[in-house]
């Protein structure tokens, strides 16, 4: 394998499509994936009732999703991880922790009022260790 890509993740479909050009540019580097959510307030809740209860959190989208693109590429290597903190504070971590050659975001706020708020897209940009690749994420 040749380094490591790194890709954020929450629940969301913009998320997901972020992850799947994620994994396209993983597979083309030959390097692995590595699937990072960052939090800053988990946010959890209970299904189902007695010993047949699931909990659910927003700490599980990286696994979740880690765990649905192994299953479409069984050749790239995928690993996930969770972070409490801000989104792109957690990312650029994992980048420099694990010695990223590229992180990959949605550019999901980028547009509209979002860009004036900042978006994890555009933190990351602008702080990251590596090359940042940011997927077009939007169906228009």
């Amino acid at each position: 394998m040749s380094g490591v890509v790194v890709v954020g993740v929450d629940a969301s479909p913009s998320a997901r499509k972020a992850a799947e050009v994620a994994l396209g540019l993983a597979e083309s580097l030959g390097a692995s994936l590595h699937v990072v959510t960052g939090f800053e307030i988990e946010n959890a809740e209970t299904f189902g009732v007695g010993s047949d209860k699931v909990r659910i959190s927003n700490a599980d989208s990286s696994e979740m999703v880690a765990k649905s693109l192994a299953a479409s590429r069984p050749g790239v290597e995928i690993t996930h991880f969770a972070a409490r903190g801000k989104p792109a504070e957690s990312l650029i971590k994992e980048a420099i922790r694990l010695d990223a050659r590229l992180i990959v975001v949605g550019n999901r706020r980028m547009r509209g009022i979002g860009r004036l708020l900042g978006s994890v897209a555009n933190s990351v940009a602008h702080n990251a260790p590596c090359d940042v690749y940011i997927a077009n994420t939007y169906e228009d």
